[in-house]
């Protein structure tokens, strides 16, 4: 009988990373990152027991923040090999395979986790590697180089690493190096062969301020499956800023249809009227509407002008628009327990745009906004929808020479927020929409 156990290694102090919080408990897209990879992994039946080996002045915290009754918080030791021993005594004689990860890889992937498992049928060590694209070269001092080796030889080590128990409890009683930084290495040390499974370049180890900016990238790419559970939306009721045009039009259309009831809130709307650049104003009207199941915020506002070309009432317009007017529908707002925000932003929030720079920064500031209310409310399902160039009316005024082709149909960016309000569970996430 095989019982496997996962060893979730998160006790570094963060020195290489310069910051007073060690980066696995530093937020990515609005959740610690120790905890996207816990997701991953408690996603695995397999794991009878999942270990988290953790920096000893945050373990209080962390039994505060996970609840699973397959988890075991147990303090790490000072250096990494140090740690994954204690995982390793912590585990009990009834474990006969384990799975070390470094919890500062929250883009481990269900398939490689599965490789992992599957090899541990066969063989009793096995590591997760890549191909580099780099030259590699060797060098006995940094100023000179050696010699460049055939890369097509080398791989790029990752993690997990999977064992058999007995074999790795026996490699790191054997050691005599107490600072190794790869399990692996000390199953080479007993002469016994490693098998290879196949990682992945998104797979990367948060180290330092680049590749937490890399990895937010990254998570705006990973889009999680919504769960085979689609809840209803009969019956619920459902604003939408802006929803008289673009997006906002095509979203009151399939509620419509889907027996939900969508409020329309716009200067233009027959039903709710209504300056949202005015917050005294947006928030006595939330107050007749009262306690709604939703929010979302299509509205926005798009000029072609260089900055120093615009007047300040234009800047003042533009911003209040594009930003304003979410900020103070989300803060007037009485959404229910469970319910939703979602925030349209745009492609554009990437980086900032020729001609339209304030659009583009309004965008940028959607996506911040989104990801820290989440944090700060979850009670709520919030999340940003970021679609590609849309066709909707706005777009094609500004951009008249554009092929209708190479543009999104604003049902499709509809359709995407529609499936977001029929499930449960995700939040503080950047759904990007694209053109099939």
């Amino acid at each position: 009988m095989i019982v496997a156990k996962a060893i979730l290694l998160m006790s570094g102090n963060g020195e290489r990373f310069g910051s007073s919080t060690p980066k696995q408990f530093l937020n990515l897209s609005g959740k610690k990152i120790y905890l996207h990879t816990l997701e991953t992994f408690l996603s695995f039946h397999e794991f009878k027991e999942i270990l988290l080996v953790c920096h000893q002045e945050y373990t209080d915290q962390v039994k505060e923040e996970v609840s699973d009754p397959r988890i075991r918080i147990i303090k790490g030791g000072r250096t990494r090999q140090d740690s994954s021993y204690r995982g390793l005594l912590t585990c009990g004689n009834e474990t006969t395979h384990v799975v070390i990860h470094d919890a500062v890889r929250p883009f481990v992937s269900q398939c490689i986790i599965e490789e992992n498992l599957t090899a541990l049928k066969k063989y009793d060590a096995v590591d997760t590697c890549i191909s580099s694209t780099d030259t590699i070269v060797h060098a006995e001092t940094f100023d000179t180089i050696t010699s460049i080796p055939d890369r097509a030889k080398y791989l790029r080590g990752q993690t997990p690493q999977s064992f058999s128990y007995p074999l790795i409890l026996e490699a790191h009683e054997k050691a005599t190096d107490q600072n190794t930084s790869d399990d692996c290495r000390l199953i080479l040390n007993l002469k016994k062969p490693v098998h290879i499974v196949s990682g992945s370049e998104d797979n990367i180890k948060i180290t330092n301020e680049l590749d937490l900016f890399l990895a937010e990238q990254l998570m705006h790419r990973k889009i999680k499956p919504f769960p085979k559970e689609i809840l209803s939306v009969r019956g619920k009721t459902f604003a939408i800023t802006g929803g008289t045009g673009g997006i906002g039009s095509a979203l009151v259309k399939l509620l419509k249809k889907e027996g939900a009831q969508p409020l329309i809130l716009s200067k233009s709307s027959p039903s709710y009227p209504i300056d949202l650049t005015d917050y005294d104003a947006t928030e006595v009207l939330f107050e007749k509407l009262g306690p709604i199941d939703g929010l979302i915020n299509c509205v926005g506002c798009l000029c072609l002008k260089p900055f120093h070309a615009l007047s300040s009432e234009e800047i003042n317009h533009l911003i209040q628009t594009n930003f304003h007017t979410l900020l103070y529908s989300c803060r007037a707002a009485h959404i229910k327990p469970g319910g939703h925000i979602i925030n349209l932003s745009s492609s554009s929030f990437s980086r900032g745009r020729k001609s339209y720079t304030l659009y583009s920064s309004a965008k940028a500031a959607i996506v911040n906004f989104t990801q820290g209310l989440a944090e700060e409310r979850p009670d709520l399902h919030i999340n940003a929808i970021v679609p590609q160039r849309t066709a909707t009316p706005m777009r094609r005024m500004n951009f008249p020479n554009e092929k209708l082709s190479s543009l999104l149909a604003p049902l499709e960016v509809a359709k995407k927020i529609l499936s977001l309000l029929k499930q449960k569970g995700t939040t503080a996430t950047l759904l990007e929409v694209r053109k099939k």
